[in-house]
């Protein structure tokens, strides 16, 4: 019996075998079903929570990095108290934040399991399949016809898409510089093939212009961190030869990446509605809801109703009633003020010093954090599904992992 949880005689070894199981098939979900992942996640949290000791939960909450995330969630919660908003804004305000609450739970789970990696080579596999699934597609004109949506990808949107791709390019880039020290050089002939995969799809195919922005800080990053002065001088000339190649080649690129600029001369010439003068006009809003309540914020769930207030009356970009601001420290401190800013901070500089160690695993937490970071400048990433869930369980599985050794 000594192998049998208290909890109605269930064994605990089994259902942990179950949690990681499952932890593997939400990774695997996350590219293509927002759906499936939902549900993986509840079914993950049914067989999870038997297993939970609370002095192992106390024991991560008092830490920064499984701490920092629960006060937010806890704040948000407080902050629906003060909103002006009704009930149902109020919840789906604060439904935003409760992923976050999986972090210390999964701090528990990988500490103490060795199989962190089967979650990140299930996402690895499985964006390799989705790029797979959409370079066949788009090979065979009568399907991409039905199937290929207007920006290039089969499932959800090309900004999601290249990010998922970012995210393995740099998990891998790790890999390939081990197996190149190690001479082993059919894996690393794997590898550059994969990676230049990902890296075609996203200068021809499918370009989301933050992941552009992200990859640049990552590979200067890694730079740093990982190699000497002669990897970062060949790392340089090779990632300047790639996007001069890149840039020259596809007229995609160069129409995404120029179309930032066409857009906000149009915006600022004469208030036509475009991308990137929506942003700006968003951006200009939201610090001025922030000044209106600075300390606490207008309540969760109130964003959608400050901008609707706002946009009363105006036509064009001024007319816009948004429902996010396209940046997290602004959707956080419109909401929650900036005590909220500051705990959302405080949590992102509490994973980047969890992460401070060698190794893979460390790396791809790294990579997840700083990715979400200089994202959430241009989108609100932890409010969004996929890259919020990304974050949640890349955090949780590598920071757990790292907690474990």
């Amino acid at each position: 019996m000594s192998g049998l949880s208290i909890t109605n005689g269930i064994d605990k070894d089994k259902l942990t075998r179950l949690a990681g199981g499952l932890i593997v098939a939400v990774a695997v979900s996350l590219p293509w079903s927002t759906s499936a992942t939902a549900i993986l996640v509840v079914l993950w949290l049914l067989v999870i929570i038997p297993t939970l000791r609370w002095v192992d939960i106390r024991s991560e909450l008092i830490t920064p990095a499984g701490g920092l995330p629960v006060l937010l969630v806890g704040v948000g919660l407080a902050g629906m108290l003060w909103a002006d908003v009704t009930l149902l804004e109020r919840w789906k305000g604060f439904e935003s934040f409760l992923k976050l609450l999986v972090i210390p739970l999964l701090f528990v789970q990988y500490r103490r399991s060795i199989r962190w990696e089967w979650v990140f080579a299930g996402y690895l596999l499985s964006c390799v399949a989705l790029l797979v699934a959409t370079t066949v597609v788009m090979a065979i004109p009568a399907w991409s016809a039905v199937l290929i949506r207007h920006d290039g990808v089969l499932i959800k949107s090309a900004a999601t898409q290249s990010g998922e791709l970012v995210t393995c390019i740099f998990g891998l880039l790790y890999c390939l510089t081990d197996a190149i020290e190690r001479r082993r050089w059919q894996l690393s002939l794997c590898l550059v093939a994969v990676i230049l995969a990902m890296l075609g799809n996203i200068l021809y195919v499918a370009t989301g212009r933050t992941a552009l922005v992200v990859a640049l800080v990552l590979l200067i990053l890694y730079a740093i961190r990982n190699l000497s002065a002669k990897g970062v001088a060949l790392i340089a000339a090779g990632a300047l030869l790639i996007g001069i190649a890149g840039w020259m080649s596809s007229p995609y690129l160069r129409g995404r990446t120029i179309q930032v600029w066409t857009d906000l001369k149009k915006y600022e010439d004469t208030d036509e509605r475009t991308s990137s003068g929506e942003r700006v006009e968003f951006s200009k809003k939201s610090i001025e809801f922030i000044w209106q309540s600075p300390v606490i914020g207008h309540g969760t769930g109130s964003i959608r109703a400050l901008f609707a207030k706002a946009a009363a009356g105006h036509t064009a970009t001024a007319g816009v009633a948004a429902a996010n601001p396209h940046n997290q420290t602004l959707a956080v401190g419109i909401q929650l003020g900036l005590i909220g800013v500051a705990i959302l901070w405080a949590m992102w500089i509490a994973h980047i010093s969890l992460f401070g160690g060698k190794g893979l695993v460390a790396w791809v937490g790294l990579v997840i954090v700083m990715q979400t970071v200089i994202g959430s400048v241009f989108n609100s990433h932890l409010f969004d599904f996929v890259q919020g869930w990304v974050y949640v369980i890349g955090v949780g599985v590598a920071g757990g992992a790292v907690l474990r050794r």
